[in-house]
């Protein structure tokens, strides 16, 4: 018998949403806080409305920031180099694989075969100016392998390329299709040590 009350059907609604989610995962996510009320939904409610009201995308770099404090991108000038990534999962894995030292750089997203970064606010133009204010040797493009990921390199490449500025992507252990969030650490290490360059700079 399905569930009638509407606020229990627009929580599974919403964590059906979640990356990894389905209707059956949510009901069970839903039926274990609904269980443990004082434990388990406080505190998250609580930490999610901290989140909502303290957590906003830097405009520089796309990582997350405190409100009205600066974001590292603009406190940390040490690097030389700089990872261009597609969303935040991505820098999380390569960061905590700890084989890359340098400047972060996250998009956003990917551009289709259409579309153009102004109609998906992707933060090219930010990457622009980072690579000019800082004196970067390096852009690292670490797109995923799918068609998007590749057409925003792409994209990224055709942008830069006369910036007179090394560009170089991932390598081999990267596999068609891949996406960088799901890839384990080795794999991420190869790929890092033998990226290769895209240009002639």
């Amino acid at each position: 018998m399905d569930n009638d009350i509407p606020e229990i059907n627009e929580l599974i609604q919403q964590f059906s949403k979640l990356p990894g989610l389905g209707p059956k995962s949510a009901k069970r996510i839903i039926l274990k806080l609904i269980n443990n009320k004082d434990n388990m939904v406080k505190p998250l409610a609580k930490s999610l409305a901290k989140v909502y009201k303290n957590v906003v995308r830097c405009t520089q770099c796309g990582n997350l920031k405190i409100v009205e404090q600066s974001c590292i991108c603009l406190t940390d000038s040490s690097y030389d180099k700089i990872c261009v990534v597609e969303n935040l999962a991505d820098m999380w894995v390569i960061d905590s694989a700890k084989i890359y030292k340098g400047h972060y750089h996250i998009l956003g997203g990917t551009l289709g075969p259409d579309e153009n970064f102004e109609q998906k606010n992707l933060l090219l133009e930010s990457l622009l100016k980072r690579i000019k204010k800082n004196n970067l040797k390096e852009v690292i493009i670490a797109t995923s392998a799918t068609v998007e990921g590749q057409t925003t390199a792409h994209y990224i490449e055709d942008t830069i390329k006369d910036d007179k500025i090394k560009i170089t992507k991932l390598a081999q252990g990267l596999p068609v299709g891949g996406e960088i969030e799901q890839l384990d650490d080795g794999t991420l290490l190869s790929a890092f040590k033998n990226r290769i360059p895209v240009t002639d700079n």
